[in-house]
């Protein structure tokens, strides 16, 4: 009987009573600390990537140097936007909108300016843009599924209330109003990791599986992920401006129509172009000893018509074939 009580007792998801820790002066955020290893491991993954499609070790990195400050910065405005009242409602204070750490950022803002930040770093290496953003996009879904926990850490961006045994504990000072007396809620959170990291196992595989290129991967990345956050906002509480356009949170028709846009892209460069690039670097533009090879071949081919003409001199010009024997 006791046993069978126990396996009755509801469990839930603990939240840090504090999401950081001071090392001395320095304090470490937990929501900072998510989001740096969350690039870090899109950069490795997107490095692996674009070497394997033929381009330079060291490119995703240079191109991070420019995606990643615009991405932030996008993120930050998407959320700043969405979310005004916060800031500069009566009584705000306008300069919190600058306090990253204290957490929001909004995905589109950062996915937006940060592509804008790889197109240019992309256009100053001499990179062809849609095999490069084919071999980051996966990369980003990582990025995102280790992102998401800053939210748990901050206690934020939770669901509505349950009694599931994984509720996520909130709380009270981090509750909205109208639900002070509900202990747990949904941990969405936990929901888009977990689907992130399908997203991820999807997206790589298809690549593999149908040699994916021509920017088709990083739609697929937009497909699969949008189809995962648009029914993962739906359970979301936390009020946002223009939280209820036709009955949606904004957010949720954000993911509808980008997941059309993606799907009508996929569909249209699988027409024009199915197959994969063969060429990663713009005209001129290629890693030093490409070309060297390339001559190379061509010598190699020289040498060996050069000695099958020998041959044939030596054979008497028969392909191959010995002169005949004269008679005596």
């Amino acid at each position: 009987m006791t046993a069978l009580t126990a396996l009755t007792i509801p469990l839930a998801i603990p939240s840090p009573a504090d999401g950081v820790w001071n090392l001395g002066p320095v304090p470490i955020r937990g929501y900072a600390l998510c989001i740096i290893l969350g690039i870090i491991a899109a950069v490795w993954i997107g490095e692996k990537r674009w070497v394997a499609r033929g381009g330079r070790p060291g490119d995703v990195q240079d191109l991070a140097v420019w995606a990643v400050p615009f991405g932030i910065v996008g993120a930050r405005l998407y959320h700043v936007i969405t979310d005004a009242g916060l800031y500069f409602g009566e009584g705000d204070s306008p300069v919190t909108a600058l306090y990253v750490w204290q957490g929001g950022l909004g995905i589109w803002g950062g996915v937006a300016l940060g592509a804008l930040g790889v197109v240019i770093g992309a256009r100053v290496k001499g990179i062809r843009l849609l095999p490069v953003l084919d071999a980051m996009a996966p990369g980003v879904l990582i990025a995102q599924a280790i992102g998401r926990w800053g939210n748990w850490f901050n206690q934020e961006l939770f669901g509505k209330p349950t009694d599931l045994p994984w509720g996520l504990e909130i709380d009270a000072d981090h509750r909205p109003d109208g639900y002070l007396d509900n202990a747990t809620f949904h941990p969405t959170f936990l929901y888009e990791f977990i689907w992130n990291l399908g997203a991820f196992g999807l997206v790589i595989w298809a690549d593999r599986r149908f040699k994916l290129g021509y920017g088709r991967v990083l739609a697929l990345y937009v497909m699969v992920y949008t189809a995962g956050r648009g029914w993962i906002e739906y359970l979301r509480i936390d009020p946002v401006q223009l939280d209820d356009v036709a009955g949606l949170r904004l957010n949720v028709w954000v993911s509808i129509v980008l997941f059309l846009l993606a799907a009508a892209y996929f569909v249209w460069q699988g027409r024009r172009h199915p197959g994969r690039e063969e060429q990663v670097y713009l005209e001129g533009r290629e890693p030093a000893g490409a070309e060297p090879d390339a001559v190379t071949d061509e010598a190699d081919e020289a040498d060996e018509a050069d000695e099958v003409d020998e041959a044939d001199e030596v054979s008497g010009g028969r392909g191959g074939e010995a002169p005949p024997e004269r008679s005596t």
